[in-house]
C-alpha cells in the first residue's frame, strides 16, 4: 500500500471510527487537501478495513456535471438499496428516512464520499445534517474534500471534524518514490521530491513520468502541482483513439454513469453508433472502470477535470446536447442539460427553468433553487433575472440555509429590480445581513412602494411583500402617520374578510385601529387546514402580538407538524417559535420550554441568529416562570446586547418582561413594578406599546405585592378603551386581575370566563385565597390557594406555587411540593417523553424531531430512570400527572 506511506496516525483514527461504529456510536470525519495529498488512498483503506470487519460499504464519488441535479450524489450513494425508495422532499427529512434505512437489518454502515465538494447541495445538506445525528447509530461516514473557498464555507456551516492531510515528511516521501521509480538518478530524484512538495499523488505521477520521460516531466515547473497533474492525465488521454476519447468527455460531462447512456449521446455526436469496445483502451490504460452493471467510474477525479478542463466551449455545449437528446425518459436531467447546452442568454429556457422551480419550491426546495439558479444564468430581462434572484433568496430562506441567502443577496443588482422584488429584498437585507434596523422614514417609502405595485396592476405580489414587512413594522413602534399609511395600503389591496394575510398584517400593522374584527376573522381560519402552513406560521405571530395565545398556538403548531413533514426548518423554528412564545406567556412552561429548546437549537443549526434569539427569549420567559433568574438573567442580557446593538429597541420590551418575571420569581416586587414599567414609558428604549398588550398581567402582580397600585391604576385607564378597539384576549385577562387588583373583588374576576387562562386563573386564586387569609377568613381561603397550588405545579411554575403553599400553611395546612421527575429531562427529553407517552414508536418520533429511531431509542432508554419508570405506559402515566386538568 505505497499510497499509504507516513498515514500511521490517520489510519488509525479511521480504525477508530470504525470501531466505535460497530459498537453503535456513529460518528463522521472529514478528510481535507490539496489536489493528490492522499484523501482517496485513505477512503480506500477505509472501505477495505470496513469491509474487512464485516461492514456494509455504501460509496459515492462527487460529481462536478451533477452539482445541479438534486439529490443526485444521494441516488448514487443509495443504489444498493433501491429496493427502498425515499420519499421526502426535504434534505432533513431525507435524512432521517435515510438512517431508517441505514438501521435495518441490524448492521455497521460506512458512508464513504469521494470529492464531497462536488457533491450537489441537496445530497450535501442531506448527508452534513445526517452526520450530526448518527451518535446512537452504527454508521459511519467520511467524507474527502478539496481544499477551497467554496469548500470552506460549507465546512464552517456543517460543523463536522475534520482532519487536515498535510505533506508528507521528507523520510516518507522519499520511502514512497522509490517504491514507486526506484531507479532514478539522485539529480532526478531530488526534483521530484523538489516539486512534489510532499504531495503523495504528485511523487507517484510524477516520478513515473520521469521514469519513462527523463527530464522533459519536469519541463511546466511553473505550473501548479494539480494543473501538472492534469496536465499528466490528459497527455494519457490524447494517446488513445479518437472514439474513446469522445466517450471519456461525455462520461466527464454526464451526471449519470451508464455506459449504455454514453454510447447513445456518443452516437448522437458522430451520427453512427459507437460500439461497447470503443471504451476499452481507457479500460486498458486503467483509466476508467466498468463494473458488473456497466457503470463506468474514472480511476481518479483528476482526470475527469482534466476531460472537462481541456474540452473547448464548443464541445462541451454539443455533448450536453446530445446528452439532453438521449435523456427523453429523464425530463429532470434533460433539461439541465438543455440548460448546459445553451450557448448565451435565453430568456425561453430561463422561464421553462422559472416554472419547474415554482413548481418544486414549497416541497423540493434544493432543485427550485438549482433551477432559479441556472435561469438566473440564462436571463436576459434585467428585471426578470432580478426577481428570480429575490425568489432564489427567498427559497433558501424556507429550506433554512442563511449562507447561501447571505451570497445571493450580494449578487442583486437593486437598480432593476421590480417594486415588488426592491421591497423583498430589503426585507430580506434586514433579516439576514448585520445591519442596524431603518427608521420609520424608509418603511413609509416601503408602504409607497407597494401601493405603486399594486396600482401597476401586481396586487398579489404587493400583498406578499406588505405581509413580509408587516412583523417589521409591529417592532419598530412606527408613528401614527405611517401606521396610517401601511393600513390604508393595506387594505387598498383587499378587506379582512377577502385574503387571509389581510388579517394578520392589520393584527400586526395597526392592532388597534382593525385587531378586533382581524381576530373575529383568525377565529374562523384557525382550523383551515387548506392554508398553507407558511401563512399558518405568519398567522401565529399575528395572534400572539395581539395576545390570542390560544389561537396562536393552534395555528403554530399545525403549521408546524406540516413544515416538519415538508422539512422546510427554516420557516420551522419560525412556527416552533411563536408555539413556543404562546405557550410561555400563557404560564406552561412544561410545554413552551421544549418547543423553545427546540426552535433555537433547529434556527442556530440552519443559521438563522434572530430566530434563535426569539427561541431564547422565548426561554429566558419559561425560565424566570420556572424559577431559574440566573438562567433567565443570562439570555436577557445576551439578548440586550444584540438588540441595542441592531437597534431593534422595541424588542428589549421582550427583555424587560424577563427581568420581570424573574424579579417577581425572586419575591423583588419593586424591582419587578421597575423593570415591567420601562415599557410602558415613552421616555424609555424599551417603550412599546404593542406590547403593553401581553405583559399588564404580571405589573399588575407586581402592582399588588409591591403597593403599586396608584401608579396601576393610571396605566388601566389608559388600556382600557385599547382593550374594546383590539378584542386582545390577554388584555382583556390582564385588566381582569389588574381590576381586582385596585378593587379587591377577586370573585368577580374569578367568574370571568378564564378558559384556557390556567396561570392568570391560578393568580387570581392566589390573590384571592391570600386577601380571605389576611381578613382571618381562614377555612374559605384554603379551597382557592389548594388551587391555585395545584396549577402552579402543574404549569412547572415552582416560585408560584411555592408562595401559594406558604399562604396555606399560614392557614395551617400543609401541602407537600410534588415530586416532579420531568424537572431532571433535557428539553429535547422532555419532548421525547411527551410523544412517547402519546403512543408514537420509536420511528414516528425520530421523524417529529429530525432524529434516527436509534436515537429515539437511546434517550428513552436514559429517560426511563431518570423519571423512575420501566414503561411507555408508565411514563405516560408520569406525564399525564404533570400536565394542567
Amino acid at each position: 500500500m505505497a499510497g499509504l506511506v507516513g498515514r500511521d496516525d490517520q489510519i488509525s483514527l479511521l480504525g477508530d471510527l470504525l470501531t466505535h461504529a460497530t459498537e453503535g456510536r456513529g460518528g463522521a470525519l472529514v478528510l481535507r487537501g490539496e489536489a493528490g495529498i492522499g484523501k482517496s488512498a485513505l477512503l480506500e483503506h477505509v472501505v477495505r478495513a470496513g469491509r474487512g470487519r464485516g461492514v456494509r460499504v455504501l460509496g459515492v464519488t462527487g460529481v462536478q456535471a451533477e452539482g445541479q441535479i438534486p439529490y443526485a450524489g444521494l441516488d448514487h450513494l443509495l443504489r444498493p438499496l433501491r429496493a427502498a425508495a425515499l420519499t421526502a422532499d426535504s434534505p432533513y427529512r431525507r435524512a432521517v428516512e435515510v438512517l431508517h434505512l441505514l438501521g435495518e437489518p441490524e448492521q455497521p454502515t460506512l458512508l464513504a464520499v469521494e470529492d464531497a465538494h462536488w457533491l450537489d447541495a441537496a445530497t450535501w445538506e442531506t448527508l452534513t445534517f445526517l452526520c450530526r445525528r448518527v451518535g446512537s447509530d452504527p454508521v459511519a461516514v467520511v467524507m474527502a474534500v478539496r481544499d477551497g473557498e467554496d469548500v470552506d464555507r460549507r465546512l464552517t456551516r456543517a460543523g463536522l471534524p475534520e482532519l487536515r492531510l498535510e505533506p508528507l515528511h521528507p523520510a516518507d516521501a522519499g520511502t514512497l518514490l522509490d517504491r514507486t521509480a526506484p531507479r532514478l538518478t539522485r539529480r532526478l530524484r531530488d526534483r521530484v521530491l523538489d516539486e512534489a512538495a510532499g504531495n503523495p499523488l504528485g511523487i507517484v505521477e510524477l516520478g513515473t513520468s520521469v521514469a519513462r520521460l527523463g527530464d522533459g516531466a519536469l519541463s511546466s515547473s511553473a505550473l501548479p502541482l494539480s494543473t501538472r497533474m492534469e496536465r499528466t492525465f490528459g497527455g494519457l488521454v490524447a494517446d488513445l483513439p479518437p472514439p474513446t476519447r469522445s466517450l471519456l468527455l461525455i462520461a466527464a460531462l454526464n451526471d449519470g454513469t451508464g455506459l449504455d447512456e454514453i454510447l447513445a449521446a456518443a452516437a448522437v455526436l458522430v451520427g453512427a453508433d459507437v460500439p461497447a469496445e470503443a471504451i476499452q483502451p481507457a479500460v486498458t490504460a486503467r483509466l476508467v472502470a466498468v463494473d458488473e452493471r456497466y457503470e463506468l467510474r474514472f480511476r481518479h477525479p483528476l482526470l475527469r477535470s482534466a476531460l472537462r478542463q481541456q474540452a473547448a466551449p464548443a464541445d462541451r455545449r454539443r455533448v450536453h446536447a446530445a446528452l439532453a437528446e438521449v435523456l427523453s425518459a429523464s425530463p429532470q436531467r434533460q433539461l439541465w442539460h438543455r440548460a448546459s447546452a445553451a450557448s448565451g442568454p435565453d430568456e425561453a429556457l430561463a422561464r421553462e427553468l422559472t416554472d419547474v422551480a415554482i413548481a418544486a419550491a414549497s416541497r423540493q426546495a434544493p432543485l427550485a433553487l438549482a433551477a432559479l439558479t441556472r435561469a438566473v444564468q440564462l436571463s436576459r430581462d434585467p428585471a426578470a433575472r432580478g426577481h428570480r434572484q429575490v425568489s432564489s433568496c427567498l427559497v433558501a430562506h424556507e429550506q433554512g440555509d442563511p449562507h447561501a441567502v447571505r451570497r445571493l443577496l450580494g449578487e442583486i443588482d437593486e437598480s432593476a429590480l421590480r417594486r415588488a422584488d426592491r421591497a423583498r429584498l430589503t426585507w430580506l437585507r434586514e433579516t439576514y445581513l448585520p445591519v442596524a434596523w431603518s427608521g420609520p422614514e424608509r418603511l413609509l417609502a416601503y408602504a409607497d412602494l407597494i401601493d405603486m405595485m399594486r396600482r401597476d396592476g401586481d396586487p398579489e405580489r404587493a400583498l406578499q411583500a406588505m405581509s413580509d414587512l408587516a412583523l417589521r413594522v409591529y417592532y419598530s413602534n412606527v408613528p401614527a402617520p405611517v401606521r396610517d399609511r401601511f393600513t390604508e395600503v393595506t387594505l387598498a389591496l383587499g378587506s379582512i374578510d377577502d385574503d387571509p394575510r389581510v388579517p394578520g398584517i392589520m393584527l400586526l400593522v395597526a392592532p388597534v385601529e382593525h385587531g378586533a374584527a382581524a381576530l373575529r376573522r383568525l377565529e374562523r381560519l384557525v382550523h383551515r387546514m387548506d392554508l398553507p402552513p407558511a401563512l399558518r406560521s405568519d398567522l401565529s405571530i399575528a395572534a400572539w402580538a395581539v395576545g390570542a395565545f390560544d389561537l396562536a398556538g393552534t395555528f403554530a403548531l399545525s403549521a408546524a407538524a406540516e413544515l416538519r413533514a415538508q422539512g422546510r426548518i427554516g420557516v420551522l423554528s419560525q412556527a416552533l417559535n411563536a408555539a413556543a412564545s404562546a405557550y410561555a406567556a400563557l404560564g406552561d412552561t412544561r410545554a413552551a420550554v421544549p418547543l423553545a429548546a427546540e426552535c433555537i437549537s433547529l434556527a442556530e443549526e440552519t443559521g438563522l441568529p434572530m430566530w434563535a434569539l426569539g427561541g431564547s427569549l422565548t426561554m429566558g420567559l419559561a425560565e424566570a416562570l420556572r424559577g431559574d433568574v440566573a438562567a433567565a438573567h443570562r439570555r436577557a442580557e445576551a439578548a440586550e446586547q444584540v438588540l441595542s446593538a441592531g437597534r431593534r429597541l422595541p424588542m428589549l420590551a421582550l427583555v424587560q418582561r424577563i427581568r420581570g418575571v424573574a424579579a417577581l420569581a425572586e419575591g423583588h416586587p419593586d424591582d419587578a413594578f421597575r423593570q415591567l414599567m420601562r415599557i410602558f414609558d415613552p421616555a424609555d428604549s424599551a417603550y412599546f406599546p404593542g406590547h403593553q398588550l401581553l405583559v399588564l398581567g404580571h405589573l399588575a402582580e407586581a402592582a399588588l405585592l409591591g403597593g403599586f397600585q396608584d401608579e396601576l391604576r393610571s396605566v388601566v385607564r389608559d388600556l382600557e378603551p385599547v382593550a374594546v378597539r383590539t378584542g386582545s384576549p390577554s388584555l382583556r385577562v390582564g385588566l381582569g386581575y389588574a381590576r381586582a387588583v385596585l378593587g379587591g373583588d377577586y370573585r368577580a374576576a374569578l367568574a370571568k370566563d378564564l378558559t384556557g387562562w390556567p396561570f392568570d386563573r391560578a393568580r387570581l386564586q392566589l390573590a384571592y385565597g391570600t386577601a380571605l387569609r389576611r381578613a382571618q377568613r381562614v377555612t374559605e381561603s384554603r379551597p382557592p390557594l389548594r388551587a391555585a397550588a395545584a396549577t402552579f405545579d402543574a404549569l412547572g411554575v415552582t416560585p408560584w406555587a411555592d408562595r401559594a403553599r406558604a399562604e396555606l400553611r399560614a392557614t395551617g395546612e400543609t401541602r407537600r411540593r410534588p415530586t416532579d421527575a420531568l424537572t431532571a429531562l433535557t428539553p429535547q427529553e422532555q419532548q421525547i417523553a411527551r410523544l412517547a407517552a402519546e403512543g408514537l414508536s420509536n420511528r414516528e418520533i425520530g421523524a417529529h424531531l429530525f432524529l434516527s429511531p436509534r436515537t429515539v431509542s437511546t434517550h428513552l432508554y436514559r429517560i426511563y430512570p431518570k423519571v423512575h419508570v420501566k414503561s411507555r405506559a408508565e411514563l405516560a402515566r408520569v406525564i399525564t400527572s404533570s400536565d394542567v386538568r
